[in-house]
This record gives C-alpha cells, structure tokens and sequence, in this order.
C-alpha cells in the first residue's frame, strides 16, 4: 500500500505542476482502472478522486477532466469488452485470465445475475469494474447495447470520481 501512496503522490505532484497535462493523466488513469488485469494494478481510483480538488485548486475547468475520464473508461471498457468477445469461453484458460479464476467466477455470477445493469453497476465495484466487460463479451452481449450501457456508466462514473472533491475546493473557495 506504501508503493499505491508514493504513486499517488507523484501523479498528483505532476498535475499540480503541470495542469495542462489533466486530461490526459485522467484519461490514461481511467483506461488503466477500466482495462481486464491491468486495474489490478494501477490504483486509478484512489488516485482520480485526489485528483479533482488538485485540479479545482490549481483552476482547470472540470468539464475537459470529466471528458477525458469519462473517455478512458469508455475505451477501457471496450477494449476489455472485445477482449472477452473475441475469446469467449477460452478466455478462462488464457494467460493471464486464467490466474485470476476467482475474479472472473465473481464477475460472471453478478453479469448473469444482473445482466445490463450488471455492467452498468459493475463500473461502481472496483473488483468487478474491469472483469463485467470481459464477462459481458464472452457472453457476447450485443455490441451496441454494450457501448449504450458503457458510455453511459463512463459519463455517471467520471462525475461520482471528480465531481466531489471539485465542489468542496471550490465551496472553500480556493
């Protein structure tokens, strides 16, 4: 956890001095938290919600941050999503999904549950953010139903990760 404090850190230094670079720290952090096995590894979450009173405090328009972020995960999520659509069932057996059989149990178990809002929802559960559109794509569930559902979550997620800590900053007038 002291390695996810230091990153955290460092990222948002580098906002703070370069503000101009937001977005696009945004939406790289927001694909990494959205991409199958690589959000295991990048605490994208932990680091866009100090992100955004960074960005309030420095004055960065939240709307470019929003966009970005809410694109990342988008892109994200496709690339996940297409990821299970192009393996289907083999993608159980494939390094390295196949190191992580627990996750992938626990995501197809919520999806068949829940179905499209079991996508919708799986966007706000950090284990299951990256492995519902895998899921969703081994079930091959319909693409354009998929992206709808996707853009969707993307746009409602990147406002609950931003929104907050932008409006305290700006309600303490910094």
């Amino acid at each position: 956890m002291a390695d996810f404090h230091a990153y955290a850190r460092d990222v948002l230094a580098f906002v703070e001095a370069h503000a101009h670079y937001a977005p696009y720290v945004a939406f790289l952090l927001a694909f990494c938290e959205s991409l199958v096995i690589v959000s295991l590894f990048v605490p994208g979450t932990f680091v866009l919600l100090g992100l955004s009173p960074v960005i309030a405090a420095g004055g960065v328009p939240l709307l470019p941050i929003w966009a970005a972020t809410a694109a990342g995960a988008v892109l994200g999520d496709s690339v996940s999503y297409w990821i299970g659509f192009r393996l289907k069932g083999s993608a159980r057996q494939r390094w390295p999904l196949n190191r992580f059989a627990e996750g992938l149990a626990r995501g197809e178990r919520f999806f068949l549950r829940y179905g499209v809002w079991g996508v919708f929802l799986g966007r706000f559960s950090g284990p299951l953010r990256s492995m519902v559109p895998l899921i969703a794509g081994m079930f091959a569930m319909p693409p354009l139903q998929f992206q709808m559902v996707n853009i969707t979550s993307a746009m409602l997620w990147a406002l609950v990760m931003l929104g907050p800590g932008a409006a305290v900053v700006k309600a303490l007038g910094y």
